[in-house]
């Protein structure tokens, strides 16, 4: 009993990688190995790039667009047609100034997630489930090792991106403080340079840490997705069926077409046999086929039955060891005698043509 008890324990263990079917089945709920840290690195990095570059034509678009507002818009009556008007030209310079970003930050985001689950659309994580409102799986969630492994990588996070920060600022501390001795454009192109350099280096150390988070949400996604041994058995009878369901069809199938062989034995020409060991049934019908064709055939038992079945209804058997042993390894039930077997076939019909002659 305590051996049952503990082979039962080892077979619900979940000691064995995913089969592929259960792989699928999880992308289809869309269960997969993301880190979140990788969209948020690529993200930054590809925007600060773009600001980068961008940053001295998003800077003339916003002083041109202060200046016309400051020069022109502020003339303006205040009327319903003036106010629409305004708000159309601001949203134009604004999408003008603020669209480069946002297209690339789209292309990154969904550049990075590409990267590491492929192309995956499904709604299944849209779908309503009371368990995700449960208090009890909720408390379970927050109180788990996952719960701490994330609140250790936040905190690693902040202190790595602050670490940075402060390093970047200590070392501009000098021309911080003789910011107000220069002009305003200048001012804001030291702080513009000083943000895109801590943004930068801190990026880079967000990548780092986001190639350990990925290592670290992979190893986590396959040890859950782990299966047991009695898993795997039943994903293949799901699969496969059930093997004793499957037998008693298969034994179903044969069965049936035993019946339907026997049924065809009356209508035979002759049956040749070993004469114990094997039984061939043949017929030759000119409008079926071209040649001779097996109507059934079988060994011991089933040619017994054959041999029986010829006698009560009057089917010649015809004795030919070589024959019946070349037929039955050779010819289906069905198919045409092959032509090696032309003429030993034809002098078995032809005795049996002159023997139904003389009855």
């Amino acid at each position: 009993m305590q051996l049952r008890l503990d082979l039962q324990f080892f077979a619900g263990e979940k000691t064995e990688k995913a089969t592929p079917k259960k792989r699928n089945d999880e992308r289809k709920k869309g269960r997969v190995a993301k880190s979140q840290d990788v969209n948020t690195a690529f993200l930054l990095l590809f925007v600060l790039i773009m600001m980068a570059v961008f940053g001295s034509f998003m800077k003339d678009n916003m002083l041109a667009l202060f200046q016309h507002t400051f020069t022109e818009f502020i003339h303006w009556d205040l009327t319903e047609k003036n106010v629409f008007q305004l708000f159309k030209e601001i949203m134009l310079e604004f999408a003008k100034i603020v669209g480069p970003v946002m297209i690339i930050a789209v292309v990154a985001g969904v550049g990075s997630n590409l990267m590491q689950i492929g192309f995956l659309f499904t709604t299944e994580p849209l779908k309503f489930d009371l368990k995700k409102i449960d208090p009890i799986q909720g408390a379970k969630r927050i109180f788990s090792l996952r719960a701490l492994v994330e609140l250790l990588k936040s905190f690693l996070k902040i202190v790595v991106i602050g670490s940075i920060t402060f390093f970047v600022i200590w070392l501009f501390k000098d021309d911080m403080l003789m910011i107000a001795f220069k002009n305003a454009e200048n001012a804001l192109a030291f702080f513009a340079r000083t943000t895109l350099i801590m943004g930068i280096a801190a990026t880079i150390a967000l990548l780092f840490l986001a190639v350990f988070d990925y290592t670290y949400q992979k190893y986590d996604f396959e040890k859950n997705i782990r299966m047991s041994k009695q898993d795997i058995k039943d994903e293949y009878k799901n699969i496969e069926g059930d093997p004793l369901i499957k037998s008693k069809i298969k034994e179903k199938q044969r069965q049936i077409s035993m019946r339907r062989m026997m049924s065809e034995i009356p209508n035979a020409d002759v049956v040749i046999t070993n004469p114990t060991h094997y039984a061939i049934a043949i017929k030759y019908d000119e409008e079926k086929a071209s040649a001779p064709y097996v109507v059934a055939k079988g060994v011991d038992h089933i040619a017994f039955k054959i041999r029986e079945i010829a006698k009560a209804n009057n089917v010649i058997t015809v004795e030919n060891r070589p024959l019946a042993r070349s037929l039955y390894a050779s010819v289906e039930i069905g198919e045409v005698v092959p032509e090696e077997f032309y003429q030993a076939v034809a002098e078995v019909l032809a005795y049996v043509y002159r023997m139904e002659k003389k009855v």
